[in-house]
């Protein structure tokens, strides 16, 4: 203990000198560092302001509109920062300019430009920077020059290096106290903990025999061994997330510690083929995330067996060993009757809780039978569970909507259990899921979890506040916790992804290919343009406002008859339920009276696939199209998304997204729509068949970044940094409890 203080003291000083001479270093170099990103700024702004205003300037010149020009030239002018703008021709002539355009400027530097340029001149003792970005008029050259004024770059510096030696000087003293208070603290509470143990142990208290020595002593080294976790930067977003990052999270922060996971959807499916009994792992973004845990672990993954050989490749316990190839865990099959299917799954989990939770106006529909048969099934995966489990404290991932009630299941038969109860789907608001007949069941089934996720923190304060509204229960806002009945329960948002790279882009074919290979599939021109939608046929993607958008973008702009093209692949699901054999049936009609309005012989300008498609088929259509639309009325996340993001290697391509998914949260540079608003869409399908290739570059570019980073390990780390904490908290308490009482 003596030697963690002193490595405390002299990290604490340590740190104070680092930040003392980084106090002296910085402030000279800040200036200029502010200078820069100022310039890279101001850079910036001119293209944003180039793109804004390039297509309905080049129109005004090509009708030699000379009034309708000067007022777009005038409106950028109005910005604060902006000096002057104006139109220099291909021989070094200024052609236009607003009011404060100085008299020394020259095009012929701008003239001389094949592309966009940046330099700098002087006006009147203050810096200018000029930016000019080419214009095609007609045949003829012309160049969009944007002057900024930089002087208040001088202030600014000057601003910024003061204020780097003062925070740096702040961060100094803070340092400073804070080793002190800290090194107090810990020297008073580990001295006082160590010396009970170690009295307890020398002196062979009454009541204390020698396995409960040896447990107290096993504890205390396995504390001091786990705190040093702790350290390990593992939630910070330069760390590159893999499989492997995964398995040494749980080497590092959960040794020995035992996984199970629970899921309708099972990872590895047996039916009989031709060829007889056939593997497949199904394409789905949860599979790929708990996969590599599980496999670390070895421990279990409870699922229902819905292949048609699942029974005849289980042995007498309804198990078997995966991967089949190399075995890491085992897979626990639940068998689901005709009749349980029906209510469980079809009836309460998609007729009930499917539409509720997601607001698409339509009605749920909530039965008494489904509600027993969900119970029942929900308990014989929280049975199933305590049966896998070797161990008394396992860490129990359950997963989506259908296992609401099996958390608390679980909690009342292993109550160490470190359960992680993750939402797939949005939470709605207290006045909505109150429709529910059994919400407050639901409620206090949740509850039994460690931690309940959702996708995006909305969503969790949805949560709280129907807690809050249908249940006696103690909230604390600050923390995000409830507790129920002497249990705590976190609520945090863990936006899920995808993994990166994409399985599916490992035999992809190069963009040219892909785009080629499918407009000779649709017998379309080689320039034509092209867009795409992939889902599975459900009410809640909007696959209907996306038609009628596509239908109002041929009527308001008839220019893209012939020259644009979407093409619609939709997946059959739950064709057992009304609503969604109906939802096929109106797509389909409205799809043949778009076509029969708008196309002609040569031409249609929608092609609706109603199939699944395998990942590599989803990937070389998103690498052909020049958009993709994902226009859901509500969505927790929208994985489809982010894989058109991660498709697009090349950088090219535009993703309209709606504002009603978890994913427009993240990928901000999409073009987000309302996708109940037809006209928005289709100005939003206008402008990404128009978007200049540079634009479509920076915004694709600082999607992929994220999705990079934020990818579906990540989001499985997260949950496993946030229960390894728990699970040391509690077993300090716990420590310090027994250290109490003896």
């Amino acid at each position: 203990m003596g030697q963690k203080l002193a490595n405390l003291i002299v990290y604490g000083l340590l740190a104070l000198a680092l930040v003392s001479l980084l106090a002296l270093a910085a402030a000279p170099f800040s200036r200029s560092l502010v200078e820069q990103w100022s310039r890279r700024d101001v850079e910036s702004r001119s293209r944003l302001i180039y793109n804004a205003i390039q297509n309905p300037l080049v129109r005004a010149l090509h009708d030699h509109d000379a009034g309708r020009a000067q007022r777009i030239l005038e409106g950028v002018a109005r910005d604060e920062r902006v000096l002057a703008v104006g139109l220099c021709d291909a021989h070094g002539a200024l052609r236009g300019s607003t009011e404060q355009m100085p008299r020394g400027f020259s095009c012929e530097k701008v003239a001389r430009s094949d592309g966009e340029s940046f330099s700098s001149m002087v006006n009147g003792g203050r810096r200018v920077l000029v930016a000019s970005f080419p214009l095609q008029t007609g045949g003829r050259r012309t160049y969009l020059v944007v002057l900024h004024d930089l002087s208040y770059l001088d202030a600014r510096s000057g601003r910024a290096e003061a204020l780097v030696v003062a925070a740096l000087a702040a961060v100094a003293i803070l340092v400073a106290g804070f080793v002190t208070i800290l090194a107090a603290f810990v020297l008073q509470r580990w001295m006082l903990a160590l010396r009970r143990a170690a009295d307890n142990l020398r002196s062979g208290r009454p009541g204390l025999g020698a396995g409960d020595r040896a447990g107290m002593d096993g504890q205390m080294l396995r504390l001091l061994r786990d705190l040093k976790v702790g350290r390990a930067p593992t939630e910070t977003p330069h760390v590159d997330w893999s499989p492997k990052t995964l398995r040494d999270l749980l080497d590092a922060s959960l040794p020995g510690a035992e996984v199970i996971v629970v899921s309708n959807r099972e990872p590895y499916i047996h039916d009989h083929g031709e060829a007889g009994v056939t593997v497949t792992m199904p394409a789905s973004g949860l599979v790929a995330a708990l996969e590599p845990i599980i496999r670390a672990c070895g421990g279990a993954w409870i699922a229902h067996g819905g292949g048609s050989a699942d029974r005849e490749t289980v042995d007498k316990d309804d198990c078997l060993a995966v991967p089949p190839d190399e075995p890491a865990y085992r897979l626990r099959r639940i068998w689901i009757s005709d009749e349980e299917q029906e209510g469980y799954y079809y009836g309460l989990a998609n007729e009930g809780l499917w539409p509720l939770c997601h607001v698409a106006f339509v009605r749920p529909v909530f039965r008494e039978q489904d509600w027993r048969l969900y119970e029942r099934v929900n308990q014989r995966f929280a049975d199933a569970v305590v049966k896998e489990a070797r161990t008394d404290d396992p860490i129990v991932l359950v997963q989506d909507y259908h296992f609401a009630l099996a958390p608390r299941m679980i909690r009342e038969r292993l109550p160490r259990a470190t359960i992680i109860t993750f939402w797939h789907i949005p939470w709605p608001n207290p006045e909505t899921f109150g429709i529910c007949p059994w919400k407050q069941q639901i409620l206090e089934g949740l509850l039994g979890s460690t931690i309940v996720g959702f996708h995006t923190q909305f969503h969790c304060n949805n949560f709280i506040e129907t807690l809050d509204r249908f249940l006696e229960s103690r909230i604390d806002r600050e923390r995000s916790t409830v507790t129920l009945l002497g249990h705590e329960t976190m609520v945090r948002p863990y936006p899920i992804s995808i993994d990166w790279p994409p399985k599916a882009m490992a035999e992809q074919a190069p963009v040219g290919v892909a785009r080629a290979r499918l407009r000779d599939a649709l017998r379309l021109d080689a320039d034509a343009k092209l867009g795409v939608g992939v889902e599975r046929f459900d009410y809640t993607k909007g696959i209907l406002d996306r038609l009628r958008a596509i239908d109002l973008l041929l009527r308001s702009h008839p220019e893209w008859r012939g020259k644009f093209t979407f093409v619609q692949v939709a997946a059959p699901t739950r064709s057992k339920l009304a609503t969604y054999r109906g939802l096929e049936s109106e797509a389909v009609s409205l799809v043949e009276a778009i076509n029969a309005r708008h196309g002609c012989a040569a031409w249609r300008p929608i092609h609706l696939i109603i199939r699944h498609h395998e990942p590599g088929e989803v990937f070389e259509l998103f690498r052909a199209a020049d958009l993709c639309v994902v226009s859901s009325l509500h969505d927790g996340m929208n994985l489809v998304a982010k894989e058109f993001v991660a498709s697009r290697d090349d950088e090219h391509g535009v993703l309209i997204l709606s504002s009603f998914t978890g994913a427009a949260r993240e990928l901000s540079e999409a073009l987000i729509v309302n996708p109940y608003d037809g006209s928005e869409m289709s100005e939003a399908l206008d402008r990404a068949l128009r978007m200049p290739a540079g634009e479509q570059r920076e915004r694709m570019r600082l999607m992929r970044q994220q999705v990079r980073e934020q990818n579906v390990y990540r989001w499985a780390g997260r949950m496993l940094i946030d229960a390894a904490r728990l699970r040391q908290r509690r077993r300090i308490l716990n420590l310090a409890g027994a250290s109490l009482r003896t």
